[in-house]
């Protein structure tokens, strides 16, 4: 993934794979953390996320790390950015009501150019809806929340397996890019269990450090530029008002902020095909496909499975990544089906995203009662519409 070998540490994989075990979702995010190298914790217990935040409070100090509770989301934020500033791998969770008091300090870890890792356990919304129950209605606040223009990455696992895999994921892209990262989970996920394989099978992305080139700028139109940290001796400044290459604020001037805007952009945009994953099944002679992501997308390969029993000629593309978009991926899709089956937790956030990237029908099907979309209902959906 990375440009540079240097940026990347040996492979972890020495000594005998471990036994498969059961585990919560949860649980196995927090064991993603562990192994990425996280070193610093700071969050607020929010239901259904704050598993998450009781293993990391027993583990972390344990491993040389450091957990702090905080008096609330807001204040957790800042934490996790002041410590990715002093060199530490940082992470929260929270879920839907979190993420929206986090969100001020998203557009600042974005326009600072902060590595950092969020994980989102979604629930029912809005605002504090149903705390205990399943919903994915987070999607576009992660990708819109903050104002201006910034591009996450947000990564959407549908297993514990993922749970796990993609925390160390989320972990590598947001030291590459230099950028929050959002694993993007749901209380379907979260609160699972199933068998899980905590391997050393990966390998980290170690951060560009140096004080002797400029931290917010790049010869290139999207590059990554090194981050020095606080106590190595740089003269360091870092401000959520436009800046320059240097890190001085430049709020009258018109280039420096066209520069950086695009530049922080396109260091995402521009590596989409490198960050975007995507999982097709039975889509070689599709008819109609589904398109779905996180928990809703178990329910949509069960239902895939069933509708191939009987005969109809239906794929799936599970979207790993949301964002960046998985776009080109998308509109190959549309190119090749008669229509596309959105299933979701929502009212339709990613089905209308989808549909702005094809030409051939695109149904959706939200379901906002708390409950996990059942195979049962998509099969009624895709049989309603086929063509």
């Amino acid at each position: 993934m990375p440009k540079d070998d240097s940026a990347v540490k040996g492979a972890q994989g020495a000594g005998p794979r471990p036994e498969p075990q059961v585990l919560m979702g949860n649980y196995a995010a927090a064991e993603g953390a562990l192994a990425a190298g996280c070193g610093f914790y700071a969050g607020y217990p929010i239901t259904p996320s704050s598993e998450i935040m009781e293993v990391l409070a027993e583990r972390l100090p344990r491993q040389g790390g450091v957990f702090v509770q905080m008096e609330d989301e807001i204040a957790s934020f800042a934490a996790v950015i002041g410590a990715s500033w002093a060199g530490a791998k940082a992470m929260t969770a929270t879920a839907g009501p979190g993420l929206s008091l986090m969100l001020e300090g998203i557009g600042y870890a974005s326009f600072t150019e902060t590595p950092l890792v969020l994980v989102d356990v979604q629930r029912a919304g809005p605002a504090t809806g149903q705390a205990t129950r399943v919903g994915s209605g987070d999607v576009l606040q992660v990708r819109y929340g903050a104002h201006g223009d910034t591009c996450p990455i947000a990564l959407s696992p549908w297993s514990v397996q993922e749970m796990y895999d993609q925390v160390i994921r989320a972990f590598n892209l947001a030291e590459r890019y230099r950028t929050p990262v959002f694993v993007l989970a749901d209380e379907g996920v979260g609160h699972l269990r199933e068998t899980v394989v905590l391997h050393r099978d990966f390998e980290l992305v170690a951060r560009v450090r140096g004080n002797d080139q400029p931290p917010f700028g790049h010869p290139d139109p999207d590059g990554v530029p090194p981050m020095p940290i606080f106590g190595d001796g740089a003269n360091l400044m870092v401000t959520g008002s436009t800046h320059d290459a240097w890190g001085f604020r430049k709020v009258d001037d018109a280039e420096p902020h066209d520069l950086l805007v695009r530049r922080i952009n396109r260091k995402i945009l521009d590596h989409a095909e490198d960050i975007c994953e995507v999982d097709g099944r039975f889509l070689d002679d599709a008819e109609v496909a589904l398109v779905a992501y996180g928990f809703s997308g178990r329910s949509a390969l069960a239902a895939v499975k069933a509708l191939r029993r009987a005969g109809v000629k239906v794929g799936l593309l599970r979207l790993k990544t949301l964002w960046p978009f998985p776009a080109r991926q998308v509109a190959e899709l549309g190119k090749a089906v008669r229509r596309l089956v959105v299933p979701e937790m929502n009212l339709g956030q990613v089905g209308g995203v989808v549909r702005q990237h094809v030409r051939c029908d695109v149904e959706l099907l939200g379901q906002v009662n708390g409950e996990v979309i059942e195979p049962e209902a998509i099969e009624r959906k895709v049989r309603e519409v086929l063509p």
